[in-house]
């Protein structure tokens, strides 16, 4: 089953016609934040779609202030998503990034220190523990899917804010992102086809998993604190910088956010909820003579994973 973030802005609306093409079959949810006078005309335009095409739909008002909005924003429509998910058996998520929106994070990642992970963001298609992401646009700019609203004379909304500068994603727009890419479009395709492909051999999944306890061999700290990234996102979890530098300067042994147990031996880094349950000495000395380190036995032992 397939769900289509939707806006009733130009990237989501191309993409609700587009699915329709390609006999792809959907429903659409879409946010209100209630920051706008248009946001209800927007949430009426996807009533009227989702009636016009036979679409379930699926609105959640989200209140927000204006501090650190686009985060929390992004938080709640995810959340809304995931919960949309678990209950309805959507297996998919179709989203409406395409190559400006690529570049514009790229650009901002850049700017503040990245590697090439967090970099080469937005892939075509993402799986999730809790639905596959589908980006369809993201090799298309902005330039061409207006191109194909205004050949098809389909309605759609702009979003004024958009073109706020006070926030970092509208700045990189203005700036850089969109320049460069109605300049460079072709040349930034094959760019980020070829750094894809790059991404897919550098951090292949090559660690061990059993329920949410994952372990892997250790490499080199530098290769190593990039795979325990990979595996608190896939935990939920988003390290930020100064977290990372925690990790390293505790050799990988320590509690993150009193959520997730991190810890290691000789051999390997090992990950897992953070669980504190009485445990017998059987187990202890089970534990020791596996040689697993003490800060992930609370949830080898709740779940009896040896």
């Amino acid at each position: 089953m397939n769900l289509l973030a939707f806006s009733a802005g130009v990237d989501s609306t191309a993409l609700f016609f587009i699915l329709l093409e390609k006999n792809i079959p959907f429903d659409i949810a879409i946010v209100n934040y209630h920051k706008r006078k248009e946001s209800d005309e927007e949430v009426e335009y996807a009533k009227t779609l989702a009636k016009k095409y036979n679409k379930k739909i699926y609105i959640k008002d989200c209140y927000l202030d204006d501090s650190n909005f686009e985060a929390k924003a992004r938080e709640c429509r995810y959340k809304f998503f995931e919960e949309l998910a678990k209950k309805y058996g959507y297996t998919n998520l179709y989203l409406a990034h395409q190559l400006n929106d690529r570049l514009e994070w790229l650009l901002m990642q850049f700017s503040k220190g990245a590697g090439l992970k967090e970099l080469i963001s937005m892939p075509k298609i993402e799986k999730k523990e809790i639905f596959t992401i589908h980006r369809p646009l993201i090799e298309y700019s902005k330039e061409e899917i207006l191109e194909y609203l205004h050949k098809n004379n389909i309605k759609y909304f702009v979003d004024k804010s958009n073109f706020d500068t006070k926030y970092k994603r509208n700045y990189f727009r203005k700036k850089f992102s969109d320049k460069f890419i109605k300049e460079f479009k072709d040349g930034v395709k094959r760019s980020f086809a070829y750094l894809e492909e790059d991404k897919q051999l550098l951090f292949k999944e090559d660690w061990e998993k059993n329920k949410d306890l994952y372990f892997f061999n250790k490499q080199t700290p530098q290769i190593d604190i990039k795979k325990v990234d990979l595996i608190l996102k896939k935990l939920g979890y988003v390290l930020s910088k100064a977290q990372r530098d925690e990790i390293l300067k505790n050799n990988f042994s320590l509690v993150i956010g009193g959520k997730i147990a991190i810890d290691s031996n000789k051999e390997k880094i090992y990950i897992s909820p953070y669980k504190t349950p009485n445990m017998d000495k059987r187990f202890k000395e089970k534990m020791r003579i596996l040689k697993i380190p003490p800060r992930v036995r609370g949830y080898i032992y709740e779940l009896s994973l040896f």
